[in-house]
């Protein structure tokens, strides 16, 4: 199992930007497929990016393209998620996850940060 810390949250205006980052531990990127979800209050959790531990490949959700970049630093271990052009409907509780290559199911999730951006 990998363990998961995120960071990076807080408030921010409508029209910035912030980074989100995901510590991981237990095991190394490679095998596995990293991923961000958000939930917002009263709402069911829903898939923002995901991004192959082993590199070549990434995928957004139709809401965040174009303003919203996943990505990861082997070395570190850490999954990052850059927020930009942020909208007030992007307030929202955000989670990393991780899944095994070959698994349809996220196993492992993190904690979650608060992501609040005002208009």
């Amino acid at each position: 199992q990998v363990q998961l810390v995120e960071s990076g949250g807080g408030l921010v205006q409508a029209g910035g930007s912030l980074r989100l980052s995901c510590a991981a531990s237990g095991r190394t990127f490679s095998n596995y497929y990293l991923a961000w979800f958000r939930q917002a209050p009263g709402k069911e959790r829903e898939f923002v990016a995901e991004i192959r531990g082993s590199g070549g490949w990434t995928t957004y959700a139709d809401f965040v393209k174009g303003r919203f970049t996943i990505s990861k630093d082997n070395a570190k271990n850490t999954l990052y998620l850059q927020m930009n052009s942020l909208k007030s409907e992007d307030t929202a509780v955000y989670y990393c996850a991780s899944r095994l290559s070959g698994s349809r199911d996220f196993s492992s999730w993190g904690q979650g940060t608060q992501v609040t951006v005002s208009s």
